[in-house]
């Protein structure tokens, strides 16, 4: 499919009610609407693994567009200045967390790309750092984990949390149920962070809707017996 046809069909396929939801929760002003059940089923196998045709649904800044491109690109062929690029053009919050810090988590340089955004002073960045480095953990083998390091990363949660942006209190909260969920030998360790930072004061786009409780979430998984069964992909 050429670009102009496949931003056509989403144009098409996008309603009012389903841009004002996108509205409430940040979505920009070039957005269509379109749902992602109706995005898959509709267009995702006419884009799928059309490597430049992602690249160029990408840059339209439409967000959209850019979600479907996440969908269809295949992680493995992106080289690093391809996501960072991502990272650049994402178009809200919603795109940085679920598709630039997916695609990056199912890339071989996952990890070091994780590993970058974390030490970097800008919110955008490092927010999706977090995310990235949990969705890592959500995928990689236990040998890969660098125990170390992510005992550091929730010693660094627990410091700097309370004063962090609100995004950034959002992704660490999420890293901490990673860590939990996915690292069943850090588990505790967690679970005692998440006890250690108690309650987190955030702002979230809609009215109505909470943080998740780390606590919750892993011993949630922890009673089903489910505690570090690992994902095959973080992409949705």
């Amino acid at each position: 499919m050429a670009l102009a046809e496949v931003m056509g069909e989403l144009a098409a396929l996008g309603t009012a009610q389903t841009r004002k939801t996108f509205a409430a929760h940040g979505a920009p002003a070039d957005c269509y609407g379109v749902k992602i059940g109706d995005m898959k089923k509709q267009l995702l196998k006419k884009v799928k693994h059309q490597h430049d045709l992602c690249l160029a649904l990408f840059a339209t800044g439409n967000s959209d567009a850019q979600y479907l491109a996440g969908l269809a690109i295949d992680p493995q062929k992106m080289s690093k200045k391809d996501i960072n690029r991502w990272l650049s053009q994402s178009s809200w919050s919603a795109i940085d967390e679920t598709i630039v810090a997916g695609v990056a988590a199912e890339n071989p340089f996952g990890l070091v790309l994780g590993r970058d955004w974390l030490a970097a002073d800008i919110v955008k960045t490092q927010n999706v750092g977090w995310l990235t480095y949990g969705k890592y953990l959500a995928l990689c083998s236990d040998e890969e984990v660098d125990r170390k390091e992510v005992k550091a990363l929730l010693q660094r949660i627990e410091k700097e949390i309370h004063r962090a942006p609100n995004a950034i209190r959002y992704s660490m909260n999420q890293f901490i149920i990673y860590v939990g969920s996915y690292c069943p030998d850090l588990t505790e360790i967690a679970l005692k962070t998440a006890a250690n930072i108690s309650e987190v004061e955030i702002t979230l786009a809609t009215k109505g809707c909470r943080l998740p409780s780390p606590t919750v979430k892993i011993q949630k998984l922890k009673e089903n017996g489910r505690l570090g069964i690992k994902r095959k992909r973080v992409i949705c």
